[in-house]
């Protein structure tokens, strides 16, 4: 069990009220940063993933992933903060830092921090946390996921960034320093300043789809039978019409209604309607599933669709995922935290640095590949005479069954040197 870090308890002043405005505060005004705040339509961006089954299905897999991960905190015997698997490094267990990501305020944990933040970077490009202090304690207290829309970085053209404006849903602008921000984003090449995600990228794609859906559905609610047009011989005075019109719709309008044939009383039909199968709306909305999967680099397999997939290639498919999609985010999300988040404890963090324990574990098909080699390995010096035991040890083998070859089948009658011929003496291994 981990020790509470003695700085995070000297910290008597903590502040738990949310640094900027969650909801609007009564009496603000609409600012003057309040329209560059959903510039670049990133409020449609975040919007997604309630209007697309897959892009919340990719989404929520690549969140929980992230949010999943253990941080350790790693201190180098130089003192240098390195990051390398190969080199020497000490486990720290107690400090303020790890902490904060354990809890980064009252109301949410690091689970949460990551998961909501995941969320923002992979839907905008962007993500970011407010960080919250005490009064005369320059080292972080408390983290804030933020909506990175409504954050407006101020440029300068001679110190590139002098600090944020926080547009809140009321119209508030609070001024951020640059050490009250930490901002991970997807570098977008038409804009430092700012990030470019996957969804950017699908926009319209995901709108098609969306209106694909909403056309069948209104297509059920408003009115089963398909669009037309009634061609009468004669002009109607407006009772008669109104008549006429309510009887059509009690009898054609409505899903119960549907495909039901209708009778003309001086009238013709003029059919105009474009049909679900002229649409292709099946063959559409696959596409849109098909792009929107290509943009995140995300197979069907880990979507929970399993057409022809098997044992073997589900774990491949696990492996890729967690190796290509899940590590290369945790990377991200480790910089932040090295050059961003750390040395803001200043002294007290000389020489540290986070790491994540890698989620996607070894490679199913190379640890199968490795096994085999090993029995191939061990059989063939059984076979050449050494011991069974000292080569299961030898090539790494835990426990296993040491059998001989299948009797040899009797030899037919009347072949007198084929019943004389011994069996082979060789022995095989079994798990």
């Amino acid at each position: 069990m981990r020790m509470r870090s003695p700085l995070r308890s000297a910290a008597r002043a903590v502040r738990n009220a949310t640094p900027v405005p969650y909801v609007p505060r009564a009496g603000t005004r609409q600012g003057r940063w309040s329209g560059l705040a959903s510039g670049d339509n990133r409020d449609a961006q975040l919007a997604g993933t309630s209007g697309n089954s897959t892009l919340f299905s990719i989404v929520n897999r690549t969140s929980t992933g992230v949010a999943k991960a253990t941080w350790r905190l790693w201190r180098d015997r130089d003192g240098r903060g390195r990051i390398a698997g190969e080199e020497p490094r000490r486990e720290v267990t107690s400090h303020l830092a790890l902490d904060v990501l354990a809890k980064p305020n009252k109301h949410m944990t690091g689970r949460f921090l990551f998961e909501a933040s995941q969320q923002h970077l992979d839907l905008t490009g962007e993500g970011c946390w407010v960080v919250a202090r005490a009064t005369g304690f320059d080292a972080p207290l408390e983290l804030w996921p933020v909506r990175p829309d409504r954050v407006i970085p101020v440029k300068d053209p001679v110190e590139y960034l002098v600090g944020y404006v926080y547009c809140g849903p009321g119209g508030e602008e609070v001024p951020l320093g640059v050490d009250q921000v930490l901002r991970p984003l997807m570098p977008n090449p038409r804009d430092p300043y700012r990030g470019l995600g996957p969804v950017q990228s699908i926009l319209v794609d995901i709108d098609a789809t969306r209106f694909s859906a909403e056309w069948n559905r209104r297509f059920f609610l408003n009115d089963a039978t398909p669009g037309g047009i009634i061609k009468l011989e004669r002009t109607m005075d407006q009772p008669e019409f109104e008549k006429w019109r309510r009887r059509w719709q009690s009898n054609h309008k409505g899903v119960q209604n549907a495909h039901r044939v209708a009778l003309l009383e001086e009238g013709e039909w003029i059919d105009v309607k474009y049909t679900q199968r002229d649409m292709q709306f099946v063959q559409l909305r696959q596409v849109g599933q098909d792009v929107i999967r290509e943009a995140f680099g995300v197979s069907k397999t880990m979507l929970g669709q399993s057409e022809d997939v098997n044992r073997a290639s589900a774990q491949a498919a696990e492996y890729v995922f967690s190796k290509w999609v899940i590590s290369e985010r945790l990377d991200r999300w480790r910089d932040i935290l090295n050059h961003g988040f750390l040395p803001m404890f200043g002294p007290t963090a000389a020489g540290l640095f986070f790491d994540y324990d890698d989620p996607s574990g070894d490679d199913p098909e190379q640890v199968n590949a490795d096994r085999d080699s090993q029995v191939s390995g061990a059989s063939t010096l059984v076979s050449a005479g050494w011991d069974p035991d000292d080569c299961l040890a030898a090539m790494g083998l835990g426990p296993m069954r040491w059998v001989g070859p299948p009797a040899a089948p009797a030899a037919p009658s009347g072949d007198p040197e084929s019943a004389d011929e011994p069996a082979p003496d060789a022995r095989v291994l079994r798990r």
